[in-house]
């Protein structure tokens, strides 16, 4: 087992990618520790992606991409800052509403980056905004797409250890509200001690029912969504091919901004990005067998144990390994690897299933803005046209704003449970 987690470790340092080195990892153990049958690669391979709830995956990411070539984020920018372009710092503010409403409709932080990014980053800079600012606050508030529902990570989460879409995706809401509030209080405080620009003038009441109008069209893709899965109309994976065809009616005929042509290239890369989020999840299902014959989470649970039997303590251990974890490897790849080891042990515990999973998540989803395998600063890095490292530290304050949301959500549960209990997915 030694010899693995050697193998693990040294193909993810020379820069393997994280699907290849979960693959070696458990060819490693069959050929040369398990002495396991090689027919039952394929087999593994196979049952690791064969669950009817992945196919929310691809759906998900083809509604993204056709809202994002749609334009719609001219029409979101412009309502958030009907909202919120009179609060010190402005177009930081909307950089964050912008955020929580788009993630409704893409589930995917570096979507989140690219379709944002493009339009907020030039128009902040042009407002006086230095670029790594302008820059960090767009990564830091793309943390939000992956927990406010539809999440492509938590039906990830939901194929690893069987909870409910539904009520992950309930339980998404008030954290991703609390990681966004925490942000636009940080951009707060920046706007206050740099002077960063406001909007000063009322806008008047005509225009602002255009911007509303304007804008229904994006905000109706969350609420067919979330409300079709809620009601019980659609199942998560229905509701993602439902999410597609609005799309494609909304950006054909309604926005007349999507093609043909777009739409094709749409599926294309859909294609591709889904590809490589189902070939981590089937190494994933590999590596699981390995952990299974090595009784790796029975092995795991007696050994933290046997360090604490405080619940609030294991919360603090595993919100240390899991920021760990965020800053070396890819999200679905974690939470497929460690979800099935640590959730038991919370359960036993006394942590409520859904509480552990949404600390999880958002801990993870941290990941994605932290340095040195952060997927955001790199979507980023070329749209600013300034170097991660400039970002990194630039974005420093607003990880550490996240950081205190993620405690809130640890220590208080209520935050994570009141939106599932009131839909009737827990009591």
């Amino acid at each position: 087992m030694v010899a693995l987690i050697f193998v693990f470790i040294g193909a993810l340092l020379i820069g393997i990618p994280i699907a290849f080195v979960i693959g070696c990892s458990a060819l490693y153990y069959f050929l040369f520790v398990g002495n396991i049958p090689m027919d039952m690669i394929g087999q593994k391979l196979y049952s690791g992606c064969d669950n009817f709830v992945l196919l929310a995956i691809p759906f998900f990411i083809l509604a993204g991409d056709l809202m994002n070539r749609s334009k719609i984020t001219d029409s979101l920018v412009n309502f958030a800052k009907l909202l919120v372009g009179r609060i010190p710092g402005a177009l930081a503010q909307v950089n964050v509403v912008c955020s929580i409403f788009f993630a409704g409709i893409t589930g995917a932080g570096v979507a989140d980056v690219a379709a944002l990014g493009s339009v907020l980053i030039p128009s902040m800079r042009k407002e006086g905004y230095a670029t790594d600012y302008a820059a960090a606050i767009t990564v830091a508030s793309s943390v939000i797409g992956p927990i406010i529902p539809p999440s492509i990570i938590m039906v990830v989460y939901s194929m690893t250890t069987g909870e409910s879409v539904g009520a992950l995706f309930a339980a998404g809401f008030v954290p991703g509200l609390s990681v966004g509030l925490t942000l636009m209080i940080m951009s707060y405080y920046f706007a206050i001690r740099y002077k960063h620009p406001r909007r000063t003038e009322s806008i008047p009441f005509a225009e602002a029912v255009v911007t509303v109008r304007k804008s229904l069209t994006a905000l109706m893709c969350p609420v067919i969504l979330v409300g079709g899965i809620f009601s019980g109309d659609f199942t998560p994976t229905e509701a993602a091919a439902v999410a597609c065809f609005y799309a494609m009616i909304a950006g054909v005929f309604l926005l007349k901004t999507l093609s043909f042509r777009d739409i094709v290239e749409c599926i294309a890369r859909s294609a591709v990005s889904s590809s490589v989020i189902l070939l981590i999840i089937a190494m994933a299902g590999l590596f699981s067998q390995v952990m299974a014959l090595e009784h790796l989470p029975r092995t795991a649970a007696q050994l933290i144990l046997q360090i604490t039997q405080n619940k609030y303590t294991y919360l603090l251990l595993v919100n240390l390994l899991l920021l760990f974890m965020g800053m070396i490897m890819e999200t679905a790849a974690s939470v497929i690897l460690l979800a099935p080891i640590l959730l038991p042990i919370a359960i036993q515990l006394g942590i409520h299933p859904l509480h552990f999973a949404l600390v999880m998540l958002v801990n993870l989803n941290i990941g994605l803005i932290t340095p040195p395998v952060g997927v955001c600063l790199f979507a980023a890095a070329p749209i600013a046209g300034i170097s991660i490292e400039k970002i990194s530290k630039a974005i420093m304050p607003f990880i550490c704003a996240e950081l205190f949301a993620l405690l809130m959500i640890t220590y208080i549960p209520e935050l994570v449970l009141i939106v599932p209990r009131m839909l009737g997915f827990i009591r």
